[in-house]
């Protein structure tokens, strides 16, 4: 008797050393545990609660550690469902009343769910990247949430998706699978969003948010973006200023439909939600499988649009665009030199305009392609990647080595994943297209999708890229452009293998992304451009696979201020894509500053300009060559808005703050205010206590400046009283050197 009370004593001291030491850390949500995620000026901090649900307590501006246990006290907000609106990410179908960042139909057809926390740790991945994740589950079906949170400390950033694995015994159903769900607290909150079609990209937005749901979407299945782009700013109280006010900005890593929304509550708070738009896309996960969604990816300020801005540039150009810490080409295009119309002695002789402009490349834009059906137009050939034996008798092979003999680097244009119903490959591979074989085909631009979720598809795209480069090894850059929407939803590959239509969307994306892994595994330094009819695909899950982005088929300079002024806020100018063309009856100068605020190239027939026009560009290549390295990692400061005043202004400075260049544009010019800057400009990022000379530089030739030669100012009076660009009718555009004075 005494050994069986010895043994079962033994058990329970087991039993209890078991439970202290390996007892999961949610059977002590009585506690109400806190879990920072912090970067070195923010906080993003979420508590479980005696229910052990996680909820988000607060976000703002990072405190001490001990400070946040007592957040959740100061708030009476006791409404019976008031406990569920800040979830970390609702569910929906049980006590939820608000709208859900996930919806689930479980193997048993039951709709419902709820999501308690397990556990959380996070992993230091350097001294400046962490990941923070938290395990969520149903307490009665076997379905798992993680919650992952990453973020990159000096640049403030946080980045954030969620993978949903399936452990029941039967598929279950996604209806909504969101990448992040926020919760904010302030009075007012206003939301700065982007709207367009083709050539008027990113024409921006500010709404008070009131009480219902706000939603930013997009259905269009490729070149997304085309009338809404995946990113916004939101400002807290009031309406951010540049250097003032309280603002996040955010934004999707998703090249395909994506869905943001704003959401009101009952206690004026809002909820965030945003990931892949569940527009037509439920999705399918067996037994064992698992989701990741895409990143969501945020940064916050309390110091204003301009602070939060930097805060993406320097983390994009480290962390997300591909070399985004190297350097770009300098281009010369044939698109409106040539259009469709161009044969190899007229190519050959624009490789020797390229050279006399002084650029690195010439690029071979569309129309090199198509026999059968020759590509004399946009109506045929996309899809059949032979060199054009009328234009190219001799092939790309030799435009490379004639290029190379005129001293500039060769580049070619693609459009991979579109096919034209004029080409044999439609008439080959019709199960290939996107398209209901049961309705008239609708097209985009002439041509149709073809079906990325299909792994032969993928093989076929990737193996455009990869023959040319075989054939051709010293291809410098390639132009992806992507021109189409889907229409007529429907994939014979699914239908053949089973598997339900509504994962086209996301499998087309999916399928995409493989692609571009493959291309960049085998061949990773090769410059791409990112192009869809403009910018109709501008994401920073693309943005990993090329080292620049197409922002508008619209080059006019005037509207490119404004466009790139926007473009800016999310993405750094090193990405950014600006070419000089015969759009505008603006001066070249004026074309060509406008141009230099980013990655410059040029779109422009050489032969054609007159003795002075050439003298300048070239002069222009070979500043911009030099002060290229500011503009392209330095950091950036808008100084005067074209939305505020007649003329627009901003700077570049580079990190030791010993050099910056500062652009000035007049955008009205209107008659009774023919003189813009009236006052001085102040700038900004400088040291106070260096002396700075201001020379004025990229002039048109025969012309002076109207800045004194030897005007030498220190950083403090630059920032305090600023200095005047003479900005005006008859100086449209003015560069600014501004250099530290040993």
């Amino acid at each position: 008797m005494n050994r069986s009370i010895t043994a079962i004593f033994c058990k329970l001291s087991l039993l209890l050393l078991y439970t202290f030491f390996f007892i999961p850390e949610s059977l002590y949500a009585q506690q109400n545990i806190i879990i920072p995620v912090e970067t070195g000026q923010n906080a993003f901090v979420l508590q479980v609660n005696k229910e052990k649900r996680t909820e988000i307590m607060y976000f703002g501006k990072k405190m001490n550690a001990e400070d946040y246990s007592t957040i959740s006290g100061q708030y009476k907000q006791v409404e019976d469902n008031a406990g569920i609106y800040n979830s970390a990410y609702t569910p929906s179908g049980s006590w939820n009343l608000v709208e859900p960042a996930i919806r689930i139909t479980h193997g048993d057809g039951n709709t419902s769910l709820d999501l308690q926390y397990i556990s959380h740790q996070t992993t230091k991945q350097d001294d400046n990247v962490s990941v923070t994740a938290v395990l969520l589950k149903d307490p009665v079906y076997a379905v798992e949430v993680s919650l992952f949170y990453k973020v990159y400390n000096k640049e403030n950033v946080m980045e954030q998706w969620t993978v949903i694995t399936n452990k029941e015994k039967k598929p279950i159903v996604l209806s909504k699978y969101a990448s992040a769900n926020l919760y904010f607290i302030a009075n007012n909150y206003f939301l700065n969003h982007y709207h367009g079609t083709w050539a008027q990209e990113m024409k921006p937005e500010e709404t008070k948010l009131t009480a219902g749901i706000k939603v930013l979407d997009s259905k269009l299945g490729t070149r997304a973006n085309l009338f809404q782009p995946p990113t916004f700013m939101l400002s807290f109280d009031k309406p951010a200023s540049e250097d003032e006010g309280k603002v996040l900005l955010g934004t999707l890593a998703w090249s395909g439909n994506f869905q943001i929304e704003f959401e009101m509550d009952s206690y004026h708070n809002l909820r965030l939600i945003a990931g892949i738009n569940p527009f037509a896309s439920e999705y399918t996960l067996k037994t064992g499988q698992e989701f990741k969604t895409p990143s969501f990816i945020t940064t916050y300020s309390e110091h204003g649009k301009g602070e939060a801005s930097r805060n993406l540039h320097n983390w994009a150009r480290k962390y997300r665009l591909l070399d985004g810490e190297g350097s770009r080409l300098t281009l010369l295009n044939n698109w409106e030199a040539t259009y469709f119309d161009f044969d190899e002695p007229r190519l050959t002789g624009l490789f020797k305009d390229a050279k006399k402009l002084g650029v690195d490349m010439f690029l071979l834009d569309d129309g090199w392609f198509g026999n059968k059906y020759p590509r004399n137009s946009d109506h045929t050939a996309l899809g059949d990647w032979q060199e054009n034996i009328k234009k190219l008798p001799h092939g790309i092979g030799y435009l490379v080595k004639e290029a190379k003999e005129a001293g500039v680097k060769f580049g070619i244009w693609l459009e991979p994943e579109m096919v034209s119903p004029k080409s044999e490959l439609y008439e080959k591979h019709k199960d290939w297209v996107i398209r209901q074989p049961e309705r008239p085909e609708h097209y985009f631009r002439n041509q149709l999708v073809l079906d990325l979720s299909n792994p032969q598809v993928q093989n076929f795209v990737f193996g455009i890229l990869d023959s040319m480069f075989i054939k051709n090894p010293e291809i410098a850059f390639i132009k992806w452009d992507c021109n189409a929407v889907i229409y007529n939803a429907n994939s014979e590959y699914l239908k053949r293998t089973g598997q339900p239509q509504t994962h086209l969307y996301v499998d087309y994306v999916k399928g995409l992304y493989k692609v571009l892994e493959r291309i960049r595994s085998k061949y990773p330094k090769v410059p791409m451009m990112l192009c869809s009819g403009g910018g109709g695909r501008v994401d920073y899950e693309a943005l990993k696979y090329f080292t620049e982005f197409w922002p508008s088929d619209d080059t006019d300079p005037l509207e490119r201020i404004y466009m790139q002024w926007e473009y800016s806020y999310f993405f750094p100018v090193v990405a950014t894509c600006n070419h000089i063309t015969d759009w505008s009856k603006l001066p070249l100068k004026f074309r060509t500053d406008v141009a230099m605020m980013g990655k410059m190239g040029y779109d422009i027939v050489v032969s054609k300009l007159n003795e002075k026009d050439l003298q300048f560009s070239q002069q222009a290549v070979a500043n911009y060559k030099s002060f290229s390295d500011v503009v392209w990692h330095g950091d950036m400061y808008r100084l005067v808005s074209p939305y505020e005043k007649p003329f627009a202004s901003l700077m570049f400075v580079n990190e030791n703050k010993n050099r910056a260049i500062v652009f000035s544009y007049l955008t009205n010019n209107r008659y009774m205010n023919p003189t813009s800057s009236l006052t001085p400009v102040q700038l900004r990022g400088l040291d106070p206590q260096k002396k700075y000379s201001i020379r004025e530089i990229n002039l048109y030739p025969g012309t002076g400046s109207s800045l004194k030669n030897d005007l030498v100012l220190t950083g403090e009076e630059l920032m305090t009283v600023g200095f005047n660009p003479d900005v005006n009718g008859g100086r449209m555009s003015v560069v600014v050197e501004v250099k530290e004075l040993k």
